[in-house]
């Protein structure tokens, strides 16, 4: 969950990028930055997951209005989109996002985020090679767990 201050912010930088695009400022896109800030910063949500979310907190929204607020999130930067094998579209916060990839079990769906120095000497090395300013990468890894009595196993 996001420290109240770093809500504010990203609130502060839609406002700022809904006046850019002469778009509507409504309480329901509004709403979606708090119950997408409002999850651990580690957790990934579709847009179903998030409008049971907040449909279950009371909130009266589509999932149209979710479409396209997250879809505005992840062009001004306060939201990040990931397209994992066959899963739907997962989104993460991004204000406070510190660059990781992902692991994810092909038998239990989790996902799991880290961090290795090593892909950054990797992607120096390639960008050597391919004579490019390598600016970004994504790196998804899929295995098997392999976890005895994993947790998550349980829930397929």
């Amino acid at each position: 969950m996001a420290e109240k201050s770093v809500v504010e912010k990203a609130k502060k930088i839609f406002e700022n990028f809904l006046n850019r695009q002469g778009s509507r400022k409504t309480p329901e896109r509004f709403s979606v930055i708090d119950e997408l800030y409002g999850l651990p910063q580690d957790e990934h949500i579709d847009v179903e997951g998030l409008f049971l979310l907040m449909r279950n907190k009371g909130y009266t929204i589509s999932r149209a209005t979710i479409y396209n607020t997250l879809d505005l999130l992840v062009e001004c930067g306060l939201a990040v989109k990931h397209q994992f094998k066959d899963k739907v579209a997962l989104y993460e916060q991004a204000l406070t996002y510190k660059h990781h990839d992902h692991h994810v079990c092909n038998q239990c769906r989790k996902i799991r985020e880290f961090s290795d120095d090593r892909l950054s000497l990797i992607k120096e090395a390639m960008g050597r090679e391919f004579k490019s300013a390598i600016s970004s990468h994504s790196l998804v890894l899929y295995g098997d767990c392999q976890i005895e009595d994993c947790d998550n196993l349980r829930v397929i």
